[in-house]
């Protein structure tokens, strides 16, 4: 079986791939990472010929450039810079930083490595390459379709009967069934539905004219770690700094749960509280995350009415529902929806990731709000980075003990 090119335009990406990419632009290109990808399935096995496809692809990948109404289109976007995208024009994937095959047990592996501005920009298109090849060879595509078709049906009548009330963006690149299904369930949710406000996808969103949502991922955070200048503890504080200096509040949804939405918190004082439009949840207990950032925005005299709680972890519509309708009496609620839109089958979707793993020849690490979605090359460095953040929030309760005089 040979498929068509999968990725066709350089667009064809997550919004927050530019969002982040034009900080390190700016601030480090210097720095050097290292990408790794796992499937957290068990015993999912990539055939010679799925390889062969998907290495196939990504040469075709790394012969594209942006085109003019491309660069133009970011250009019109107000905080993207002139400069930037003057560097995009001359920007392209290189295929010498992707190394593709499989080990002994028939497992995908993919290393990605090279300047993180770079080495970025790989993750979104190798993960929508990976997806769709092994879909389309492991199945019969087109009864796959079909079953997406119905099962979206489903969901717009149920929104046009209002049993979904939320509004949501969809989140579905990176585990999406194909490149034409993700552009078809986008075009039936915002022409049969209210409920659908835009995509991370800026490729779609440049052809149906809407909003390209998204800020910044785990992975910008992690680059920090990187850098010996920065003790590991106080990483958030400053790529929240950066990300402020770039943007000036214009592009102000934080990530949380990098190194725990506790240690965050200790970091998100009254002037990020106030400059950031809001915060995105991305693993643990949605309610009890919700709840904690309410009390955060309280302490500081903050009207939490003012500011947004976007919920984006592994959502279907019913949870969505429910949060929105916990949340939404107290602030701004916000859901964007990935796999449930682009990947919803009769067959279990394939839960992919590509981490960054190394920056500059040091290791680095997602800790999140819950165990299960770590991912670090080196256990010593894990152990070690979990003590320097417990060692912070330790000193933060000693010192509110003696404050409160306990």
């Amino acid at each position: 079986m040979k498929l068509e090119p999968i990725i066709q335009s350089l667009l064809d990406t997550d919004f927050y791939k530019f969002n982040m990419n034009q900080v390190i632009f700016h601030k480090h290109t210097d720095a050097m990472g290292e990408y790794i990808f796992k499937c957290r399935n068990p015993h999912i096995v990539f055939s010679d010929e799925m390889v062969k496809e998907i290495n196939e692809q990504i040469d075709h990948l790394c012969t594209l450039r942006f085109h003019q109404n491309e660069l133009n289109y970011l250009k019109s976007i107000r905080f993207i810079k002139n400069d930037y995208v003057e560097f995009l024009r001359l920007w392209h994937p290189i295929r010498e930083y992707v190394k593709c095959g499989v080990n002994d047990n028939g497992e995908l592996y993919c290393v990605v490595t090279g300047p993180c501005f770079s080495a970025m920009q790989f993750e979104i298109y190798l993960l929508e390459i990976i997806n769709e090849v092994y879909f389309r060879f492991k199945y019969n595509y087109d009864e796959l379709l079909e079953q997406a078709r119905r099962k979206l049906k489903v969901k717009i009548d149920a929104m046009s009967k209002g049993k979904y009330t939320f509004k949501f963006a969809e989140f579905g690149c990176r585990r999406r069934l194909s490149r034409e299904w993700q552009e078809e369930m986008y075009r039936e949710f915002i022409t049969k539905t209210t409920n659908c406000v835009g995509t991370s996808n800026v490729y779609l969103s440049m052809k149906y004219n809407t909003k390209p949502i998204g800020t910044f991922a785990h992975e910008f955070v992690q680059m920090y770690q990187g850098f010996p200048n920065i003790p590991l503890a106080y990483t958030n504080h400053t790529a929240l700094k950066d990300w402020f200096a770039e943007y000036r509040g214009d592009n102000g949804i934080a990530l949380t749960d990098t190194l725990t939405t506790d240690l965050f918190l200790l970091d998100f004082d009254y002037l990020n509280c106030n400059t950031y439009s809001g915060v995105r949840h991305d693993s643990g207990d949605p309610f009890e995350w919700g709840e904690k950032i309410l009390a955060h925005y309280k302490k500081y005299g903050i009207d939490s009415k003012t500011k947004t709680l976007l919920f984006s972890d592994s959502l279907d519509f019913d949870r969505a529902q429910a949060l929105n309708d916990y949340f939404k009496d107290r602030c701004k609620t916000s859901f964007g929806i990935g796999t449930f839109c682009s990947n919803d089958t009769d067959v279990e979707p394939l839960n992919i990731v590509l981490k960054l793993q190394k920056v500059n020849g040091r290791a680095v690490a997602k800790l999140s709000d819950v165990d299960g979605k770590e991912m670090c090359s080196d256990d010593d460095y894990l152990v070690y980075l979990k003590k320097s953040v417990e060692f912070r929030l330790e000193e933060e309760r000693r010192l509110n003990a003696l404050k409160e005089g306990k």
